[in-house]
């Protein structure tokens, strides 16, 4: 099994960045994705990319303000996160499956999550 452990989440002030990071066990070929679930709500799509990094996919609440990318080598996914609003305040979770989709029940593997909290 796969497992993935979310890292990088804490405080920051609207405006501020932040640098979310998921290590993977092993060496996978697999699509990553970045979900998150603010209180009360539903998890969401954040985004997503290929196993080559060639293609990428956002949701539009965060386009032009996060950028996903990876490492292989290191088995590591980044979210790049920049002009933070307190919108973004959720709890983070980063995903593996065989595609790069937007709905979640297309990854087997999931991290724990770890916390972003925005404020105003």
């Amino acid at each position: 099994q796969v497992q993935l452990v979310e890292s990088g989440g804490g405080l920051v002030q609207a405006g501020g960045s932040l640098r979310l990071s998921c290590v993977a066990s092993e060496r996978t070929t697999y699509a990553m994705g970045w979900f998150r679930q603010a209180p009360g709500k539903e998890r969401v799509f954040v985004a997503t990319i290929t196993w080559g990094g060639h293609y990428t996919n956002y949701a539009d609440s965060v386009k032009d303000r996060f950028t996903i990318s990876r490492d292989n080598a290191k088995n590591t996914v980044y979210l790049q996160m920049n002009s933070l609003k307190p919108e973004d305040t959720a709890v983070y979770y980063c995903a593996a499956g065989n595609s790069a989709s937007l709905y979640s029940n297309r990854y087997s593997y999931w991290g724990q999550g770890t916390q972003v909290t925005v404020s105003s």
